[in-house]
Parts: structure tokens; sequence; C-alpha cells
């Protein structure tokens, strides 16, 4: 799967992750072209997205990992895949498997031209709903599937070597939790630290409390899960790149 066999190699999961969260200083520094323009059409809708620096730096570690099968929740309209589909031709290379998410069929559609312009249809499938339901979906599929009675496909694929997690600071925690049985032994879910709340919250300023929440989630998810993964985190500007992996 990887440079190092994902991250089971002599090296030892734990000190893997932070090699695959380091610069790879043999890779372009510039933002892909495509992605760039994404980019610009994410302010004009005042979207936000990733740091260029966080975007690298997941590129990087994508590098590394080469991961034959990858989840990307949260695609958006594709700013970050457009930096993974330009990892795939840089290094002429494809996945089995990629699949994004995305709840809302008006980003799937722009998902599905980008898709179309890097000829990914072979490998690439594009899942429109709400994590939430598609998890309970997959779940369910797979307890029918254990009695002999399922029927089609889970709406998600399992067993990935890389599963990228985007969404509100406020549903960080909750989604991480939720995607991590979706990793293959060896492999690596990312995702970038929620916000931390600044200052004093009033307790009538609801999107305050939101995120306040969203965080105290995280912190209570990080201090459980070291128990049963190797974490990682990598501060870069615009926020901090976290890698988990099961011990």
């Amino acid at each position: 799967m990887a440079e190092h066999e994902g991250v089971d190699s002599e090296v030892g999961k734990q000190h893997v992750l932070a090699h695959l969260l380091s610069p790879d200083d043999t890779r372009n520094r510039d933002e892909p072209e495509i992605a760039s323009n994404i980019g610009i059409q994410l302010q004009h809708m005042g979207s936000s997205t990733s740091s260029i620096s966080i975007l690298r730096r997941l590129r990087d570690a994508l590098g590394r990992l080469k991961p034959q099968s990858i989840l990307e929740v949260g695609a958006g309209i594709g700013h970050r895949s457009a930096w993974i589909y330009d990892l795939f031709a840089t290094d002429e290379t494809k996945p089995e498997c990629y699949q994004l998410v995305e709840d809302g069929a008006k980003f799937a559609v722009i998902l599905r031209r980008l898709m179309l312009r890097h000829d990914a249809e072979s490998y690439t499938s594009i899942v429109v709903g709400n994590i939430d339901a598609l998890v309970a979906e997959t779940n369910a599929w797979h307890a029918a599937s254990s009695t002999g009675v399922e029927v089609g496909t889970p709406p998600l694929q399992s067993n990935h070597d890389a599963v990228l997690v985007d969404g509100t600071s406020e549903s960080r925690a909750k989604n991480v939790e939720l995607l991590l049985p979706f990793l293959s032994p060896s492999g690596v879910l990312f995702t970038v630290e929620p916000d931390m709340p600044l200052g004093n919250v009033e307790e009538d300023d609801v999107e305050g409390m939101r995120l306040v929440e969203g965080f105290n989630q995280w912190m209570k998810f990080i201090q459980s899960a070291t128990d049963t993964h190797h974490i990682a985190f990598m501060p870069l500007f615009g926020g901090t790149l976290v890698a988990i992996t099961k011990k």
C-alpha cells in the first residue's frame, strides 16, 4: 500500500505517523491549477476551505502512504479532491477506490465534473447524503450481510487505507468517531483539529456555545482514543493536521 506498507514498518506506527506528517521537500509547493481555480470559486461563494499549508502537507502524507482505497467525507466542491487527483497525475498512479462523500446533490454535480476532468470515473464513486445516515445504512447492510439477507451494496465501502474527515468544528469529533471503523488495519484517518473557542462565550451565544461544545467533545475523544489509537498532530498555518491509526 505504501512506502512503509501503510504504517506497519520497522519504525513502528507511532513514529511513522510523525514521518507521514512531515514535509516532502521533493514535491512542488505551488497549488495545482485546478485546485487554485476551485479555491477562487470558493472565495466568491463566501465558503471556507483548508489552508494551502494543510492541503500541501496532506498531499505529502498521501504521497508517502500511497493508499489503494480512500474515503473523503465532506468533499464540498472538490478543492481538496483536486489536490489528490493532481497527486495521482504527478505520481502516474491511481488507487483502486476513491469515494467522495458530500451532503448535497448540487455539489455532487461539480464533483462529477472534476472526476471526469481527471478521467477518474473508473475508480471514483460519488456518494450523496448525510454522513450519519450513510454510516447507519452501511452498518445495517453489514448486519444483514452476516445473516445472508443483504440486498445490493452498502453506500460506503469499508477497509480504507486513508479516510479524510471534514465538516463543521462542532461535528468534527462525532464524524471522526463514526468513521474510524472504516479504516483498514494499517490505514490512517486524517482530519483538522476543530476551532478552539476564544475568550469568554456567553450562554446566549448559540454559535459560540456550539463551538465550545464541539471542542469539548473533541478533547474527550482524543483522551479516550489514545487507548486504542496512535495520534499525531502537526500545527500548520491555518490549523493543526491530525493523523490517527489503530494500535
